[in-house]
């Protein structure tokens, strides 16, 4: 399924019309560590767009790239940007759903138990 999915589908990453349009109209400006592909219009560099290695989300895009995409930046980050700071942590995308998700302690899918109420709570009765 996976020759024709790509064929028929957008969420499974891009379609062949997609590359085929991304080549033809596009002018590839970079690639980050996740191995996206970004690129510009031809005709009217205003216009970017990204082309995911992988499953189409948003968050896998890095900071810097996005403030390219968005027209924050002229240039790509590469160019315009600083480096990265050693203290800096690289970005996430965004793990709802997943195993590695945030679940705090208490909730159904978390370890450990809730705080038991302190009792400082009044219910509001209309006078």
């Amino acid at each position: 399924m996976g020759l024709f999915a790509n064929a028929f589908t957008w969420w499974n990453g891009a379609s062949w019309g997609t590359s085929l349009m991304s080549r033809r109209h596009g002018q590839e400006a970079g690639r980050d560590e996740a191995g996206n592909i970004y690129f510009k219009h031809r005709d009217d560099p205003k216009r970017r767009w990204v082309i995911y290695d992988g499953v189409n989300d948003s968050s896998r895009v890095p900071p810097g790239w996005n403030a390219w995409l968005r027209g924050t930046i002229e240039d790509v980050p590469t160019k315009s940007l600083p480096p990265r700071r050693p203290f800096e942590q690289a970005p996430q995308p965004n793990l709802t759903g997943t195993p590695t998700a945030y679940r705090p302690g208490g909730s159904l899918s978390g370890r450990g138990s809730r705080a038991p109420a302190t009792g400082d709570y009044e219910a509001w009765k209309p006078e």
